[in-house]
């Protein structure tokens, strides 16, 4: 009977993450709002290119890596030195939680992602964006949407 009223406990006080599987246009309108629109001289077109190569839009998405770091939300950014997750061991550039960048509320990511270019080299980050989107003509990327 204890057992039963544990999982009841459990399951009542789990955080349910709803994903938030966003569109082309409706990125690159957050994404151009957010001022990524040639920030650090990386146009709109890579910055959708890039959520698009590492996440499909997808806010909620985690990957776990062979060294047991994880890479989270729409911009797939790593566990172990840009956010915190609870271990000790890592860095949390970005001063956020990892839990912040997996959610629909898109201003950690952005800010975090932003900070990963200024301080790395560029989008190089991502292997996503080099193997998919750099040297590419991105300009199909925002065709048809309509950004501020």
């Amino acid at each position: 009977m204890k057992a039963v009223g544990v999982l009841a406990l459990i399951v009542c006080t789990a955080i349910v993450i709803e994903s938030k599987v966003y569109t082309r246009c409706k990125l690159a309108k957050i994404f151009s709002r957010a001022g990524l629109d040639n920030y650090r001289g990386f146009s709109l077109g890579n910055w959708i290119c890039l959520a698009y190569y590492e996440s499909h839009y997808n806010t909620t998405a985690q990957t776990v890596l062979e060294d047991g770091s994880i890479d989270y939300g729409i911009f797939q950014i790593n566990s172990f030195t840009w956010c915190r997750s609870g271990k000790l061991q890592q860095k949390n550039h970005c001063h956020v939680a990892c839990s912040a960048l997996i959610t629909d509320d898109l201003t950690d990511a952005i800010i975090c992602a932003k900070k990963i270019v200024k301080e790395t080299e560029g989008m190089n980050y991502w292997q996503g964006w080099k193997k998919y989107c750099e040297g590419k003509d991105l300009t199909e990327w925002k065709k048809g949407c309509e950004v501020s």
